[in-house]
């Protein structure tokens, strides 16, 4: 059975000693394709790095992370920009608001969000948003900006049934990954009433590990435990969840044509 990772940080230094084994574990684990959301300018490198090593499994996206946005954000903008004319990306992001850790810079995250947004709809690629603690500031800014030519991922999906319908609605699909298999979590009351039609699997690895492995560091390879509570949340079959989040994925990512 296969599955695809939709968002995962296997370039992040907490994999710089085993990336590559991870990625081939993974594999062997039936994750056909990884999605790397970028967050700052110093992984672009070595997020691409391992796109070359594994082509066709590893998918990198360009974008800056709310928590890399500061006073000179348009700066690093600038020369992420320039990414765009050297090399072909499948998402812009990971972007959004995060308003977990601090508020200092959420006018200049706004600003930020509000560029990957253009890029998104130039580019025709999915926006993946990150709404830490800030899901309602996320679907404010979004609503005006909305459009035919927008669609992507709400990464970390953890709001209410009203939230979820809304980014569906908006054309936007929820990420689901670790959280899921926490207790009290509430994502899967979620789930329970709106199905897996709208889902896609993630990790957010190295963080979010899913039972039995919180606590740990997160790996691709464990996108399986996620589908299996997915599968009894929602009362489907694990089969049914592979197909249904694969189709969904291919779908975003603008690779449903070439695959199905």
């Amino acid at each position: 059975m296969k599955f695809i990772e939709t968002h995962a940080h296997i370039y992040s230094k907490k994999f710089s000693e085993d990336a590559e084994e991870v990625v081939k574990r993974s594999f062997e684990a039936g994750i056909d394709k990884i999605f790397m959301p970028n967050i700052d300018l110093e992984s672009i490198e070595v997020m691409l790095a391992l796109e070359q090593k594994f082509p066709g499994v590893c998918y990198p996206m360009l974008g800056l992370h709310p928590c890399d946005v500061d006073k000179d954000f348009e700066k690093t903008l600038f020369e992420m920009e320039k990414w765009w004319d050297k090399h072909s990306f499948y998402g812009v992001g990971e972007t959004g608001i995060d308003l977990h850790w601090d508020k200092t810079h959420l006018e200049e995250q706004k600003a930020s969000l509000k560029v990957h947004v253009k890029w998104a709809k130039e580019k025709q690629l999915p926006l993946i948003l990150h709404t830490r603690a800030s899901l309602n500031e996320t679907l404010e800014l979004l609503r005006p900006l909305n459009d035919e030519n927008l669609t992507g991922i709400f990464h970390c999906f953890s709001g209410t049934v009203e939230q979820a319908k809304e980014i569906i609605d908006l054309g936007f699909y929820l990420g689901i990954g670790g959280t899921l298999t926490y207790k009290n979590s509430g994502v899967g009351a979620v789930l329970e009433e709106l199905g897996p039609e709208h889902l896609v699997l993630e990790t957010d690895s190295p963080f979010l590990a899913p039972v039995p492995f919180r606590g740990k560091r997160n790996s691709p390879e464990y996108i399986p435990y996620i589908a299996e509570k997915m599968a009894e949340i929602t009362g489907t079959s694990i089969s049914e969840v592979s197909a249904i989040t694969n189709r969904n994925a291919l779908k975003v990512f603008k690779l449903l044509s070439d695959e199905l």
